[in-house]
């Protein structure tokens, strides 16, 4: 296996997990019946995402902390969603690469995960 080195990598990486996250019994209704995401729009969106965290290339443009308060205002949001969200990442990752960038992946996930959980959790109180 390699490292997530260029954006075919990046892209591969987030169509593999959203296979898997979509389907996920825990957390896949809140793409397929809550936010009802078109996968044909949100995917071009999150390669952008993923390569300029990854990859640090500035190419996404966007707040994904806003695109969440309406989700969480129509269902909770909780701290066991976000980590499914983040199980299915990790397993996604570890399974199609290797290298310096899968740890600062999962890494960089862990910490998303955390700061949208407290901020969904603070937005419910």
């Amino acid at each position: 296996m390699k490292d997530i080195q260029t954006r075919a990598d990046v892209e591969f990486l987030v169509n593999k997990f959203y296979d898997q996250v979509i389907k996920d019994d825990l957390i896949g209704f809140f793409f397929t019946d809550i936010a009802k995401i078109d996968l044909s729009k949100h995917l071009p969106k999150m390669y952008n995402f993923w390569e300029s965290i990854l990859l640090g290339n500035p190419v996404y443009e966007g707040h994904p902390m806003a695109k969440h308060f309406p989700i969480n205002e129509v269902s909770a949001l909780e701290e066991k969603h976000f980590n499914r969200w983040l199980q299915i990442w990790e397993k996604t990752v570890h399974d199609n690469f290797e290298g310096e960038n899968v740890e600062n992946a999962i890494a960089r996930a862990l910490n998303i995960a955390r700061i949208m959980s407290f901020k969904m959790s603070n937005a419910r109180n």
